[in-house]
């Protein structure tokens, strides 16, 4: 009989756990973020989806890429129904081609005051079920609505009223927010995000419809866009963590609950997150002689919810879906006092 010495049985020991343990996932899954992998948002996603790992432990394994790793963001809704993805954590707008109410329920321009009246639209007055409504026959299933706090308007030129919209070349992505610029005299520029710094550092662009304060100030665009408005007061894109319909139609429910749960709470993490850096940079900008941030006045906010208002009406014609979310919004927002 060969006797294996104590060192030889901890190296096989461990050697075994390694191999168990990296095959112990029951489910392995890739999903893509809107975002590249340096912005503070990306990086709140991607703390969420490790935690999934211990809250199931260790059932399931998310790897979370950045925007573009494997498909461009117009393909991530295509590429979870096929399978090529998993599941995606991005702004619905990005599919209004394929139906427009991905883009009323994306970015409803101008409805929301605050991101938590959006959430409460979504989990507690049926936003999220009027959502898999839409997305499930094309083959996704939203697990958790979530969004980003109100985003800011970069200008290389003071913005103190809607009047000064009037013929500024403003970056905005084609869809209801572009449409909503044109409404108030703006020239909107169809620019992807990535070209926002070259677009205003060269004077292609004024200003930019273009995320939070914070992921702003940390990409340099105040070196060029000194008169920032804040807090914003027209987009707050939705990010839809979604998942392919038929993975999880198969999940069992305690971990279809899990999911649940974990991205609900990521929803207001994300939130709180980006709020408080936003905070800290609006004061680092204060003290710059150079950066002038702004805060639209109320009336002019008002004037420009008129003018979206309006847009929304025009997209609600456009078929049952987007009918459907112009009159679940609406509802929502006259019961509160919003309208």
């Amino acid at each position: 009989m060969s006797h294996l010495s104590p060192k030889l049985l901890l190296g096989a020991s461990a050697l075994l756990l390694s191999v168990t343990g990296a095959h112990a996932a029951e489910y392995e899954w890739t999903f893509q973020a809107s975002e590249t992998s340096g912005e503070p948002s990306f990086k709140v996603k991607q703390e969420w989806a490790d935690r999934i790992s211990t809250m199931t432990n260790g059932r399931i394994e998310i790897e979370l890429l950045p925007i573009n790793a494997v498909v461009g963001p117009t393909e991530t809704l295509q590429a979870v129904s096929s399978g090529i993805l998993q599941g995606h954590m991005t702004d619905p707008s990005y599919f209004s081609g394929q139906n427009p109410a991905f883009g009323m329920l994306g970015n409803l321009v101008g409805a929301w005051n605050d991101p938590y009246d959006f959430l409460e639209f979504m989990k507690q007055a049926g936003g999220e079920e009027l959502y898999n409504e839409l997305s499930e026959p094309y083959g996704s299933h939203l697990i958790s609505a979530a969004t980003f706090p109100l985003e800011s308007v970069p200008s290389t030129v003071p913005i103190k009223s809607l009047d000064d919209f009037e013929g500024l070349k403003i970056r905005a992505p084609q869809g209801m927010v572009y449409n909503i610029f044109e409404r108030i005299g703006a020239t909107p520029v169809n620019l992807p995000g990535s070209e926002v710094y070259t677009g205003l550092e060269k004077g292609v662009i004024d200003a930019a419809d273009s995320t939070v304060l914070s992921n702003n100030d940390a990409q340099g665009l105040h070196a060029f866009a000194p008169y920032p408005l804040y807090p914003g007061f027209h987009s707050m894109p939705m990010i839809a963590v979604s998942i392919n319909k038929q993975i999880w139609d198969d999940l069992p429910v305690e971990l279809q609950t899990t999911l649940e749960t974990a991205f609900d709470a990521m929803a207001y993490d994300l939130i709180a997150t980006l709020k408080e850096k936003d905070i800290k940079t609006l004061a680092k900008l204060r003290e710059n002689p150079d950066v002038h941030p702004f805060d639209l006045p109320a009336e002019e906010r008002k004037e420009f919810r008129q003018a979206a208002e309006k847009e929304w009406k025009e997209w609600a014609g456009r078929n049952e879906m987007t009918q459907k979310v112009y009159d679940a919004a609406t509802s929502f927002l006259e019961a509160r006092g919003q309208l």
